[in-house]
């Protein structure tokens, strides 16, 4: 099976370059190839290869600029695999795309089902939905995997910030009413190369999939289990999201029902707490 990737610098992009399964020839486009602001430039890069299976690791991440930069989130975001979807469609080819819980309001307590009210509170989450519209709007093979909290040992994330803060401070303030499902950017990889294997074999279903490391925690108690872990000891204050304001809404809700993704491809939940022991390893090596 031959993979075509759009995105080679981030997390995503990254670990599945260094996950590649036996069998499995990826060819990675950066944006020197692929300019995600060009569709055409896609659409062309997709008409011309010979692959399998189309996934898109890149993406517009930056949750607070894309509120004063929306034309540029739109582009990557909602544009881009729009024009990905609508190549692989005519090429006959699956395509695979990341998405994210800011596709919701984040209200209540209850984990989002794939088929639940879309409502984003702020402009990333707006892009993120365009192109989940285009994507299902292309009429192609494609499955969306809407995934939360993603970290790695490449990149910037949350598990990097507090290892960095806690061995700068005594106490931290973090925010304890936002609650979802970490998930490292290796276990999406291999989930998303399980999914391109059904797919390559005809037994993929096209649709929107959850996919997030269990069990669900807040931001406050995620941190905790980094400092446990890493053996770092600052005092952990939980705050609510009012008393953190940033130039984007969170959702307080990023719980993802994962079940249609056991259901149909057999992948489960991974425990982040264990994906954090081989992050927290890859960086001390």
């Amino acid at each position: 099976m031959k993979c075509l990737v759009f995105g080679t610098t981030g997390q995503l992009g990254i670990e599945l370059a260094q996950r590649s399964p036996a069998g499995v020839e990826l060819v990675a486009l950066g944006r020197d190839v692929a300019d995600l602001t060009d569709p055409a430039a896609i659409a062309d890069a997709i008409a011309r290869t010979d692959a399998d299976v189309i996934m898109n690791a890149a993406a517009y991440t930056a949750v607070d600029r894309a509120e004063s930069d929306e034309a540029t989130a739109m582009a990557v975001n909602g544009a881009a695999p729009t024009a990905m979807a609508r190549a692989a469609a005519a090429r006959g080819l699956p395509f695979l795309h990341v998405s994210t819980d800011y596709v919701f309001d984040g209200t209540g307590s209850a984990p989002w089902p794939v088929d639940a009210p879309t409502g984003p509170l702020g402009a990333y989450g707006r892009s993120k939905l365009a192109g989940e519209q285009g994507i299902a709007a292309a009429g192609g093979q494609y499955a969306i995997l809407r995934t939360s909290w993603v970290f790695s040992a490449h990149g910037n994330n949350f598990v990097k910030t507090m290892l960095r803060l806690g061995t700068e401070r005594e106490t931290l303030t973090i925010v304890g009413d936002q609650v979802g499902g970490p998930t490292a950017a290796a276990d999406i990889a291999d989930a998303l190369y399980t999914m391109a294997a059904a797919f390559h074999r005809g037994t993929g279903r096209s649709g929107v999939y959850h996919f997030s490391g269990a069990p669900d925690v807040s931001w406050a108690d995620f941190a905790r289990e980094i400092f446990r872990q890493a053996g770092l000891a600052p005092a952990v204050t939980d705050i609510g999201t009012a008393d953190y304001p940033t130039p984007a809404r969170r959702p307080g809700n990023s719980r993802l029902d994962c079940r249609e993704t056991q259901a149909v491809f057999g992948i489960s939940r991974p425990d982040w707490r264990i994906s954090l022991q081989a992050v927290l390893a890859e960086l001390k090596a």
